[in-house]
């Protein structure tokens, strides 16, 4: 019996074309003629409504009628490039954005016409010399200071930040160059400064220690960082250390976009190796980050966005496939000055005598 609702082709819903008890077309005795090996050998396709007569060993050697040919295909094949899919950053609005930002102290030009973007899962650097602005810009995004004009805008929001606090409630996290640690209190104690989880009522309200000690301990080895005894005194770390216990604590409490001010001054090449490496971490667990530094060869490692600042003023805004590691150090070190600077160099005369003694 034929079943009522699916077409001769084999597709179901659609309604026939002829009376449901007129004969199909196909003589019925060409079918009955048929040699039965060679029904059986033939294409399966050629009459979908009829079931396989196949040995449940035998595996098909196509697909079934009506199957999707993406079953098929290689998934590497079938799926799209990765350049060819939208980026958070191009469809999301940015976690930071400043526009044509400016401060002034009185008639002194701290910022004029600053603009960056600060994506989530990026990290944008901001570089110059000392003098350049980047503190004052640092002060604008963690609420020490308001911009004077511009535009300040948080995940698309125009606003003016009245204080640290309200940055951290809005999710951003600021980490200065000294960190701001009491040295002779153990890490877990740093880790928790200012926000300490409590337990107990009233007069018996304490410190929940041990929570915040496995917190500590939980969260550094989270972001790779496994310290000898978070019981030590934080003033025992080295300086890249403290500076990845900082980056772990922002993290922690609920962070989305992390400021660096400098983390790498003042380390060595091993320790500013390590630092870098739990900077990159944060981008990876999907932070914005704004790393501010004067070290053009750490930026170009871990950057994705690159703004220049001079003197308070816009020296160039880049992203990291529009400029290479010689031009971001050549626009850092001043470019044509730099170059200036050589020629003349290059034609001061020799000194006649050394020590105010003639030489012979």
């Amino acid at each position: 019996m034929s079943n009522p609702d699916k077409a001769p082709g084999g597709i179901p819903g659609e309604a026939p074309d002829r009376d449901p008890g007129e004969a199909p077309d196909r003589d019925p005795d060409e079918a009955r003629d048929k040699n039965p090996d060679e029904a059986r050998d033939s294409d399966p396709g050629d009459n979908p409504g009829e079931p396989l007569s196949r040995t449940p060993d035998e595996a098909p050697d196509k697909p079934a009628a009506g199957a999707s040919p993406a079953t098929d295909a290689s998934p590497a094949m079938d799926a799209p490039p990765a350049t060819d899919a939208p980026s958070a950053a191009d469809t999301a609005p940015p976690l930071v954005e400043l526009a044509d930002v400016s401060k002034f102290y009185g008639n002194v030009k701290a910022l004029e016409g600053v603009s960056l973007e600060v994506h989530a899962g990026e990290i944008t650097c901001v570089l110059g010399d000392n003098g350049a602005g980047k503190s004052t810009l640092i002060k604008i995004i963690a609420g020490l200071h308001q911009h004077d004009a511009g535009r300040f805008a948080i995940e698309g929001e125009e606003t003016r930040l009245s204080s640290p606090r309200e940055a951290l409630d809005r999710g951003i996290a600021t980490v200065y160059q000294d960190l701001a640690v009491v040295p002779l209190m153990p890490v877990w104690r740093n880790f928790f400064l200012g926000s300490e989880p409590t337990k107990g009522v009233g007069p018996f309200k304490r410190l929940d220690v041990q929570l915040m000690r496995e917190t500590t301990r939980a969260e550094l080895l989270r972001m790779g960082i496994d310290l000898r005894d978070v019981d030590q005194p934080i003033g025992t770390l080295s300086g890249g250390e403290r500076q990845c216990v900082a980056i772990a604590r922002a993290v922690y409490f609920g962070a989305k976009v992390l400021v660096l001010d400098e983390p790498t001054a003042a380390l060595g090449v091993k320790q500013s190796g390590v630092v870098l490496k739990y900077v990159a971490a944060a981008r990876d667990a999907g932070l914005g980050v704004v790393l501010i530094t004067h070290n053009p060869h750490h930026a170009y490692l871990v950057g994705n966005r690159f703004v220049l600042l001079k003197r308070g003023t816009m020296a160039g805004r880049h992203t990291r496939s529009e400029i290479a590691l010689d031009e971001l150090t050549r626009q850092m070190a001043g470019g044509s000055e730099l170059e200036q600077l050589s020629h003349e160099l290059a034609r001061a005369p020799e000194p006649s005598h050394l020590g105010g003694h003639p030489t012979h």
